[in-house]
């Protein structure tokens, strides 16, 4: 009997699967349209080559559909470029050559294709072993989609209020000097961790500000690596409002400070969410 293929294809951080019709980057799965995602297969099957726009039509419409075929094709395009983090003017993954077609640029991995014996019966067939998850963190798949745009400001005002909290701190050092020496015996060692986190917080924070503004590709990846170190500080600076105990009261502080150590785990959630969000059409 015939056999039923899957086909994966492989870019970058991307991977193409034919048989769920899934696009996945870093193994988080993206919203891809139908039609989209098959002109994406023709381009990965035909990587390298000009693929025109005769054939796509051939591909995506049958010979008696009226269609506005140019515009309707343009919007597939832009669709797809959306969901790759890619542009027509310098383009990384889909070129456009002038009225004769597209070219899918980087090199694409096909692994062996995963084959089913369709006369394996159902009961038969190996079923995955569900393995139970020891990680307390949030995976991609249990994140719902939302809009990219709440995603990007939620983490923009995060970003700023880190950023504030360095700045005003080193501004008003004196101050903060005096408060430590009220509450601590030897301050310096504390205030030189405070200075050195602050110094380290600021580069790391305009980093992420402006990579989340700019909507960089592979931001979620990159902030996975310097999570370890983000987490370190950003628990350093959850204490921060124990230093105005005194003055707003030992209550408030501690709600503050527990609002503070979660922060780094919201800022982790929001990059995960913004690779779920469908780009803006």
């Amino acid at each position: 009997m015939a056999d039923e293929a899957r086909r994966l294809f492989r870019f970058g951080v991307f991977e193409a699967d034919t048989a769920s019709g899934e696009l996945r980057k870093s193994g988080v799965r993206l919203r891809l349209q139908d039609q989209p995602f098959q002109v994406l297969v023709v381009l990965l099957e035909r990587a390298g080559d000009v693929v025109t726009r005769e054939e796509l039509r051939q591909k995506l419409w049958p010979a008696d559909t009226f269609v506005d075929f140019d515009h309707s094709l343009n919007t597939i395009i832009n669709k797809l470029r959306e969901v790759l983090g890619d542009s027509a003017s310098n383009p990384r993954f889909i070129e456009t050559l002038a009225k004769r077609g597209y070219r899918l640029l980087p090199s694409v991995e096909t692994p062996e294709r995963v084959t089913i014996e369709a006369s394996i019966s159902p009961s038969e067939a190996p079923r995955p072993i569900a393995l139970p998850t020891t990680s307390l963190l949030t995976r991609p798949d249990d994140l719902p989609a939302v809009p990219r745009g709440y995603v990007r400001v939620l983490f923009l005002l995060i970003q700023i209020m880190y950023l504030s909290f360095y700045i005003a701190a080193l501004a008003r050092l004196g101050v903060v000097i005096e408060l430590l020496e009220h509450g601590f015996a030897r301050p310096t060692w504390i205030t030189a961790v405070l200075v050195l986190s602050a110094a380290v917080g600021i580069p790391v924070r305009l980093y992420l500000l402006s990579a989340v503004a700019f909507d960089v590709a592979g931001l979620s990846r990159k902030f996975l690596r310097l999570f370890p170190g983000v987490f370190v500080l950003d628990q350093l600076w959850a204490l921060s409002p124990f230093l105005l105990a005194p003055q707003i009261g030992m209550g408030l502080a501690l709600a503050i400070t527990a609002a503070l150590i979660y922060l780094p785990f919201s800022e982790r959630t929001l990059l995960l969410m913004r690779d779920r969000s469908e780009p803006p059409a």
